[in-house]
C-alpha cells in the first residue's frame, strides 16, 4: 500500500484526502464514464449550496482535511454563514459519538485484531524492531499496542498525531471546529455511517497488507511529510481536480473500499437530512471529487450543486 493509500485510512479514521482510482475498463464501462463526467465537479471550490424544488432550503456540503497546520487552516467566504443558515450538522459519523467515553471504550475494544493475533505474527523481527523504534521515539510503548489492528498503529505512528499535536495548538481539525461552532449555535448533529461501519472498511483490508503499510510508512516518513505538505497545498487551492490526480495510481478496489461504495451509501441519508432542515455537511474533500463522487451522485439524483467557495 502506498503512503497516499495510508492518508486515505488517516483521513477516515482521524476525522484527508482521497479520490478514485483506475482501472482497465469495458467499452460498456468507458461509455457509462462519459456519460457520467457531465456531474464531476470542475470548479474549485470546497463549500458547495445544494437545493432541488421541494426543499424549504438549501443545505450545504463542505469537503474538509481532517488534520491541517494551524497555520494553513482557513474558512472559505462562505462557511460561517453557511452554517449559520443550516440547522443540523453532519460529519462522516456523529462526532457527539465520538466524544462519549462509554464509546470510546467500544471503539478501542473494536480496534484489536480477531483470533488473538499481535504485530509480530505479521512482520518480520527486522520489521518489528524499526516499528518500536519509532514508537519508542514517540514515547508510546509498542508492547501496549501489539494486538491493535495495524491500520489504526498507522494512525498512532503518524507525526500528526502525536499525543500533544492537536491540544498545542500546532494542528487543527475542521470537524472539531465546525463541531464547536455547532455546539454553540445549538444545532442537531448527525452522521453519514455508524462507527462500527467505519471499524468494518479496516477489517476488509486484510491485516498483513496493514502491516506492510505500517511499516512503510515508518521508513518513509520523510517522503509523507513531503505527500502531505503537497496534499494541503492543493486543498489550499480548493482544487478538486487537483485532488484527484494526486490519487490516481491508486487500485480502484481500494478506491472502492475506502470512498466509493461510502459515497453511495451516504445518498439516502443526506435526502433525507435535507428534508428534514437545512443541513450543513462536512465531510472529507475527496469524497466530493470525480464521477463518484457526492457531487456528482446528488447532481444525478437531480439536486443543484453551485460552488460557493470558489478559489479565483
Amino acid at each position: 500500500m502506498t503512503h497516499k493509500l495510508k492518508m486515505a485510512l488517516f483521513g477516515m479514521y482521524a476525522i484527508l484526502l482521497a479520490a478514485c482510482g483506475t482501472s482497465k475498463q469495458t467499452t460498456a464501462q468507458a461509455a457509462m464514464k462519459e456519460s457520467n463526467m457531465k456531474y464531476a465537479p470542475t470548479e474549485k471550490a470546497l463549500l458547495w449550496k445544494i437545493e432541488k424544488e421541494g426543499l424549504t432550503a438549501p443545505s450545504y456540503l463542505f469537503g474538509t482535511i481532517h488534520i491541517i497546520p494551524s497555520d494553513d487552516f482557513f474558512y472559505p467566504s462562505g462557511t460561517l454563514a453557511a452554517i449559520e443558515a443550516s440547522k443540523t450538522m453532519v460529519f462522516e459519523i456523529d462526532m457527539s459519538v465520538m466524544t462519549d467515553m462509554s464509546q470510546q471504550m467500544a471503539l478501542m475494544q473494536k480496534a484489536i485484531m480477531k483470533d488473538g493475533q499481535k504485530l509480530s505474527d505479521l512482520i518480520t523481527e527486522e520489521e518489528y524492531k524499526i516499528v518500536k523504534a519509532h514508537f519508542d521515539k514517540m514515547g508510546l510503548p509498542l508492547a501496549m499496542f501489539e494486538r491493535m489492528k495495524p491500520a489504526f498503529l498507522s494512525v498512532f505512528a503518524s507525526e500528526e498525531m502525536s499525543p500533544n499535536v492537536l491540544q498545542s495548538g500546532e494542528m487543527k481539525s475542521y470537524e472539531m471546529e465546525f463541531m464547536e461552532i455547532g455546539q454553540t449555535q445549538k444545532m442537531e448533529s448527525g452522521g453519514l455511517e455508524t462507527v462500527d461501519y467505519q471499524l468494518s472498511v479496516f477489517d476488509s483490508i486484510p491485516y498483513t497488507d496493514q502491516a506492510k503499510m505500517l511499516v512503510e510508512s515508518i521508513q518513509n516518513a520523510g517522503e509523507g511529510e513531503d505527500e502531505l505538505a503537497k496534499m494541503i497545498d492543493v486543498y489550499k487551492k480548493q482544487d478538486l481536480q487537483g485532488m484527484e490526480a494526486m490519487f490516481s495510481d491508486e487500485s480502484l478496489g481500494d478506491m472502492d473500499i475506502l470512498l466509493n461504495n461510502r459515497n453511495k451509501n451516504w445518498i439516502a441519508p443526506m435526502k433525507e437530512y435535507m428534508s428534514n432542515n437545512p443541513t450543513f455537511f462536512a465531510v472529507g474533500a475527496g469524497h466530493l471529487v470525480g464521477e463518484e463522487g457526492v457531487i456528482a451522485l446528488l447532481r444525478k439524483e437531480g439536486y443543484t450543486l453551485t460552488p460557493v467557495s470558489i478559489d479565483e
